[in-house]
């Protein structure tokens, strides 16, 4: 999955979701994408700090907030 996909889906359950916060919606994305993708995002975030800080689920929660953020640009 590209980030910008992920961005889409992000963005899609933000809209379904819009009383949540920011890490409350990157888990329902995890949730929503399946283990295959919680494995993947995991692994991508493995891949970029060269370590797995605890369980999986939380590993690609960090993924889709970090690619989410890193798109969204900075703030003025």
């Amino acid at each position: 999955m590209t980030d910008e996909e992920l961005v889409v889906e992000f963005a899609l359950a933000r809209l379904d979701n819009p009383g949540l916060d920011l890490e409350e919606v990157a888990a329902l994305v995890v949730r929503r994408l399946g283990s295959e993708r919680m494995l993947e995002f995991a692994s991508r975030t493995l891949a970029s700090r060269d370590e797995l800080r605890g369980a999986v689920f939380p590993a690609a929660v960090e993924h889709v907030l970090r690619v989410v953020l890193t798109l969204r640009g900075p703030v003025d």
